[in-house]
């Protein structure tokens, strides 16, 4: 689901998804992108790009909103709490949207492809988050290069 997510990114740099469950429940999905209503990285280009940031530094310099957030977001917009809930995402969240993930409740993550962010596991282990790396298949590589992830 989150590979599937991750297809309607608009980030021109990198395709992420999230989806956050529980039990066996989908609460919210999520894909990088931004704002609603905003015009689109893959439409106007990429700030970053431009301004030569490498990835994992000044989050903040960036028109998309993460995928996790995006999830956090959707679920908080239909009220749907997620506290002790799992997110599944593609690549291992960054620092900003762990803290997120921290004070929304969420008690484990799993993640497919590493970010380059130390201080984002210091957090989650600190918080006592359950970080656990999804190891790829060749089947799941193919898949998320069909889908530009």
């Amino acid at each position: 689901m989150a590979m599937m997510a991750a297809t309607r990114s608009t980030c021109v740099r990198r395709q992420v998804g999230a989806v956050i469950v529980s039990g066996n429940r989908i609460l919210a999905t999520g894909y990088n992108g931004s704002p609603a209503g905003t015009r689109h990285c893959d439409e106007i280009g990429c700030l970053r790009q431009r301004l030569g940031i490498p990835s994992g530094e000044r989050h903040e310099m960036c028109r998309a909103s993460h995928a996790e957030m995006n999830a956090i977001a959707q679920a908080a917009a239909s009220g749907t709490a997620i506290a002790g809930c799992t997110l599944y995402c593609t690549h291992e969240p960054c620092s900003i949207c762990s803290k997120l993930l921290i004070n929304a409740g969420c008690k484990r993550i799993v993640f497919m492809r590493p970010y380059p962010d130390a201080l984002s596991a210091d957090l989650r282990a600190e918080a006592g988050i359950i970080s656990d790396i999804f190891s790829e298949t060749d089947e799941v590589r193919r898949i998320l290069r069909g889908a530009g992830a």
